[in-house]
């Protein structure tokens, strides 16, 4: 039924349509969560540039484990010359691994002066921070069992368990460094710690605990993820090599992202955060379901969220560690969303797996991907496992994308799924 016919020959109907069409737009981009400014640090480099320039290049970051006394056959991938970044003064019992690859971080991509300009606009205490780790300084906890006194047992007495191991370290470090006084939160659920800030941020703004955040993750290299991992079998005598046939398993790596989220795009980015997904299959502590259920509840509810039919997605940037059940269970998954039609490749092939800051890592490069229009291939992936059935690209692959979906799925089936876009 077309409804009764105005006098400038539109229908009524028609005209209530519209209407209702521009309501449903105005509501979701009242909703939407921009990116106005990122900053990344990884073995590729310091600063987003060095990662994407990697990239385009196809040169990796990982090289032969050469971190500390490690004695593992097995590559890393190792932020150059973090060890001379100093934390001194009133933050000085900061000071440890995790949060000098923080310091690092937050000092490029003129990342201080934009938080500096948000702090004009909301106030100090408006700014809410939220940061995913997995280990957070737990290197100097291992050094100080080191240099423990042989006879009495005592700890160094320069060993600050609160400001360097606990997982709240790195926040209140990064709320004292900037000045920042609002809602803060850490977050620690494995590999997908710094994908579920984007949501637990998002949710907070909504609910109006704050009127912007910055959301990141940091991971750095520690005895306890080497050993552990080894422990496992998961790590690699070589290169990570995701969805290979012949793939052995992950490259641990180290990084750093932030980004600051806000409600307007005040920076003129376009880019957003159009959806998130979280789930937990607690199928295995440390083994996805085989089928991917969990997987599939994420990118689904990311997917709704986001207003998002499976085929309006150009890229997947998987979580592809390189493990044989992972890449197995995430390629199903895909699959059973998204069939062989949608683009995939992972990114740790570059970066290695770093693991709390894997989710941040991985989405900021979903925003190059989409500022650049280009589909990265999958490094060091020489012949796709025929049981992986969704389409891995090989070669990069340049076209407009408008919308990319970033994979972070961590031990204890914690899945998390952000879509990155265009605004």
């Amino acid at each position: 039924m077309k409804g009764v016919l105005t006098s400038n020959y539109l229908y009524v109907s028609d005209i209530i349509a519209a209407f209702i069409r521009l309501a449903i737009k105005t509501n979701l981009l009242a909703k939407m969560i921009y990116l106005t400014a990122t900053t990344l640090v990884n073995s590729l480099g310091q600063g987003k540039n060095a990662t994407w320039q990697a990239i385009k290049s196809k040169t990796s970051g990982l090289q032969p484990n050469t971190f500390l006394d490690a004695k593992l056959d097995t590559w890393i991938g190792r932020v150059a010359d973090l060890e001379s970044v100093i934390i001194d003064g009133d933050l000085a019992p900061f000071h440890c691994r995790n949060n000098q690859l923080a310091l690092l971080c937050l000092q490029q991509d003129e990342f201080i002066d934009h938080v500096e300009s948000a702090k004009k606009r909301y106030g100090a205490e408006r700014i809410g921070v939220f940061i995913g780790t997995s280990t957070s300084g737990i290197l100097q906890t291992e050094l100080a069992f080191q240099q423990k006194d042989k006879v009495s047992g005592k700890l160094t007495s320069n060993y600050h368990y609160a400001q360097t191991h606990e997982l709240s370290s790195v926040v209140s470090f990064v709320r004292h460094y900037l000045n920042l006084s609002g809602v803060s939160l850490s977050i620690s659920t494995a590999c997908s710690s710094s994908s579920k800030v984007f949501a637990s941020a998002s949710r907070a703004i909504s609910a109006g605990l704050c009127d912007a955040a910055i959301v990141g993750g940091v991971d750095s290299l520690c005895m306890t993820t080497l050993y552990g991992f080894s422990s496992l079998e998961l790590l690699s005598t070589q290169a990570c090599r995701p969805s290979d046939i012949d793939r052995d398993g992950i490259s641990i790596g180290e990084g750093a992202g932030f980004a600051l989220l806000e409600k307007t795009d005040t920076n003129n980015m376009g880019i957003a955060l159009l959806g998130y997904g979280e789930s937990s299959d607690a199928h295995h502590m440390s083994t996805p379901h085989p089928e991917g259920k969990g997987a599939i509840a994420a990118m689904q509810t990311a997917l709704s969220r986001a207003n998002l039919a499976p085929q309006q997605i150009d890229y997947i940037n998987l979580h592809g560690t390189s493990t044989r059940s992972n890449d197995a269970a995430e390629g199903q998954a895909v699959f059973a969303l998204f069939g062989n039609n949608t683009a995939t490749s992972s990114t740790k092939g570059w970066t290695g797996h770093t693991l709390g800051a894997a989710g941040i890592t991985e989405a900021i490069i979903s925003a190059l991907c989409v500022e650049n229009n280009m589909i990265p291939c999958s490094l060091n992936t020489s012949h796709i496992d025929p049981l992986i059935p969704i389409q891995i690209l090989q070669e990069h692959h340049h076209k407009p994308i408008n919308s990319v979906l970033s994979n972070s799925f961590g031990f204890g089936g914690s899945n998390c799924s952000l879509i990155i876009g265009r605004a």
